[in-house]
């Protein structure tokens, strides 16, 4: 008698946001993934949630575009490629917002004179009569719903959520509630997939809120960093997580001799202050995300016990993604290629762990292709010193041994 086939693992993705430098992250990350695991196709998961910049990737991987394809989209040269999506879109002003709040301004500015004198009100109180005036973003991301929507009308691409093979959940923040919006749920899955990503990558501030049907929406990550509990309450057995933006650690970044690729490391920051506002800004967006984030794992771990859930993040102590400039076509193919070995030096790194869960789901690592030091995605490198080299797989070694002991001394106080 034929044993009947067990079912196949439910597995889900959850994507992050973090602009630009995100999405590259991503796409770098996701392409290590998809040739060092066998038993996952990255086109044919369960689920996928995605918010802010990780919108755009989610809805390109359920719409069967795969990791390398979104490389050839997002990074590689746009002269060179039949379609493409430019970063540099993002950095047009937003014309239109700066011209109907500007018609604002003639009232407004009676209203404050009339309130600074006749009404005997404070000069600040009669200045923030002015504040309706001004404009509620300065680039436009509009440019994101068009483009969304020529790259999803081509052949087996649909830019109606009802219509994907699989299932796909953009994240956006209610403005005037506050509250989380699913689109590709129901009552919200008949919103326009490009419309839906244009939402969630609506960062307050920087673009303006995005109207859909009367209501305002902006960047989905104001609530949850990652929203994987979308998923998770929908039941997956295996839940993978791209996190792209972590503090970084500046007492002791890393040097280009403790990496497996020969990528060059910038000098080291003494400081975080010394990069002036926009440093120390980044770094306090950044640990209040992350913060936030390993709060939300340790909840899903007590609340989804059956779930296994893997994270796969920056280094915190590597400088070269917090110093980027993602709007260099030379820079971005770097970048990714820096995340792609980074992502490959994370897999070596904790294998023991990673083989023990993943194998549960029927996945296993491609060492062949792990332990391949001429593997590249952007670009051949230099060869790598030897002692480095060496260096590198001995603390791999050291890191893997460590995993061993740890999990033999759980194992016999549990036995004990």
């Amino acid at each position: 008698m034929k044993k009947p086939t067990p079912p196949s693992p439910r597995i889900a993705l959850a994507l992050a946001g973090g602009g630009p430098l995100g999405a590259i992250y991503e796409i770098g990350a996701l392409c290590a993934l998809q040739e060092s695991l066998r038993g996952i196709h990255f086109n044919r998961l369960q689920h996928y949630v995605g918010v802010s910049a990780g919108g755009f990737i989610a809805a390109g991987l359920a719409n069967g575009i795969t990791p390398m394809q979104l490389f050839g989209l997002f990074i590689e040269d746009r002269k060179h490629q039949t379609e493409a999506f430019d970063p540099a879109w993002l950095l047009k002003p937003a014309f239109s917002e700066f011209f109907s709040r500007s018609l604002l301004l003639p009232e407004l500015m009676l209203q404050g004179i009339w309130h600074g004198t006749l009404g005997r009100k404070s000069l600040m109180r009669a200045l923030e009569r002015l504040s309706p005036g001004l404009p509620t973003g300065i680039f436009s991301n509009a440019q994101i719903d068009v483009e969304l929507t020529k790259l999803f009308s081509r052949p087996g691409r649909s830019n109606d959520f009802r219509q994907l093979k699989n299932r796909l959940t953009l994240v956006a923040t209610h403005l005037d509630s506050t509250s989380a919006i699913a689109f590709g749920r129901t009552g919200w899955d008949h919103i326009p997939i490009s419309k839906a990503v244009q939402a969630s990558a609506a960062l307050p501030g920087l673009f303006p809120p995005v109207e859909i049907e009367g209501q305002h929406f902006v960047d989905g990550a104001l609530t949850k960093t990652m929203h994987a509990s979308i998923a998770l309450d929908e039941g997956v057995d295996l839940m993978l997580c791209l996190n792209p933006l972590v503090p970084f650690d500046a007492s002791d970044p890393l040097r280009s001799n403790e990496s497996a690729t020969p990528w060059a490391a910038p000098e080291p920051i003494p400081h975080i202050a010394d990069g002036g506002l926009p440093a120390v800004l980044s770094q306090t967006f950044r640990s209040l995300i992350h913060s936030r984030l390993l709060l939300g794992l340790k909840s899903y771990e007590q609340a989804y016990p059956n779930t296994d859930i893997v994270l796969i993040e920056p280094n915190h102590r590597d400088p070269e993604l917090y110093l980027a400039n993602t709007f260099s076509y030379s820079q971005r193919r770097h970048l990714a290629e820096h995340a792609y070995q980074q992502t490959r030096q994370l897999l070596r790194s904790r294998q023991t762990k990673l083989a023990a869960k993943l194998a549960y789901h029927g996945i296993s690592l491609n060492h062949a292709a792990l332990d391949d030091e001429h593997r590249h995605l952007a670009y051949p490198a230099r060869p790598a010193a030897r002692v480095g080299q060496a260096l590198t797989k001995l603390h791999y070694l050291m890191d893997n041994l460590s995993q061993v002991v740890q999990s033999a001394e759980l194992q016999a106080k549990t036995t004990c």
